[in-house]
């Protein structure tokens, strides 16, 4: 990738950010992959076009519902030509937000982490759920399960919504929750026209200038989401995923502490990794 003329102010997990002025930045989206909040040593080739691609369509299509950190400018406005086109796939130009402090999830099935804290107390975050539910089962109604937001090599944990409440303050959180559900519930019935269950998601929010909640970040994207088909779907099992829970998976078998350095991914599981976020690109915005 070239070289952008621009100052970098963060170099996360997955996206770098550079500076634009006072109210706008770039974001750009690598190629590269974190599993376990470790990021791992092979990048996944194209996958940050990808997740781009997938977060503008879902952002676009749940603009009715709350505000995006979308400026309304390209990378051409900002960038030179040559420098536009290198990036121009997985790069967007942004508003530069106030970040909530707390990561908003939303499940609608009964896995991952979730399913472990389950297993163990019959809740999860604090939110009693019914008994004998298995594994990869649809829950009555979408629950909001916010988590910490660690910094880069830490580990985000689940927390309740009075410790949410706590951390960000009482009014933010109960609306957080609200627009998370409400993103959450619109593109979980989009996807299952497209045969794709969304059994859980992350969203990131922030707040403008004016103290509005803006939703930011990416959205609905393999890397934040656990998407499976609803042909290979069955509850009781660990269903096959359509996203990055695919080499989760493969992770949690080698052997690894989830503490770094991550193993090396083989070069087969890359690429059927790869196959995974096109296929969801493909089916989500055909």
């Amino acid at each position: 990738m070239n070289t952008i003329s621009l100052k970098k102010i963060y170099s996360g997990k997955v996206r770098d950010l550079y500076e634009i002025d006072e109210q706008s930045m770039l974001i750009v989206a690598s190629d590269r992959l974190s599993a376990f909040d470790v990021i791992l040593n092979e990048p996944i080739p194209q996958k940050g076009e990808i997740l781009t691609q997938i977060s503008n369509f879902w952002f676009e299509k749940l603009s009715h519902i709350m505000p995006n950190h979308f400026t309304g400018q390209t990378v051409y406005d900002i960038l030179p030509e040559e420098q536009a086109r290198t990036i121009e796939r997985r790069a967007v130009v942004a508003k530069r937000l106030q970040p909530v402090k707390i990561e908003a999830i939303v499940r609608g099935y009964l896995a991952g982490s979730g399913w472990k804290e389950y297993q163990k107390t019959g809740s999860i975050c604090g939110i009693r759920l019914p008994e004998n539910l298995r594994e990869a089962e649809q829950l009555p109604e979408a629950v909001f399960t916010p988590s910490t937001k660690a910094e880069v090599g830490g580990h985000d944990e689940n927390i309740s919504f009075e410790q949410c409440a706590d951390i960000i303050g009482t009014d933010l959180a109960e609306q957080v929750r609200s627009k998370a559900i409400a993103l959450y519930t619109e593109a979980a019935a989009y996807a299952e026209t497209r045969g794709i269950i969304i059994c859980d998601t992350k969203f990131e929010f922030g707040l403008d200038e004016n103290g509005t909640l803006t939703l930011m970040d990416e959205v609905l994207t393999p890397d934040s989401s656990r998407f499976w088909s609803e042909n290979t779907y069955q509850p009781g099992t660990n269903p096959p995923s359509f996203d990055k829970q695919f080499i989760r998976d493969w992770l949690e078998q080698s052997g690894w502490n989830k503490q770094p350095p991550a193993p090396a991914v083989p070069q087969d599981i890359i690429e059927k990794t790869l196959a995974k976020y096109r296929e969801a690109l493909d089916v989500l915005t055909a």
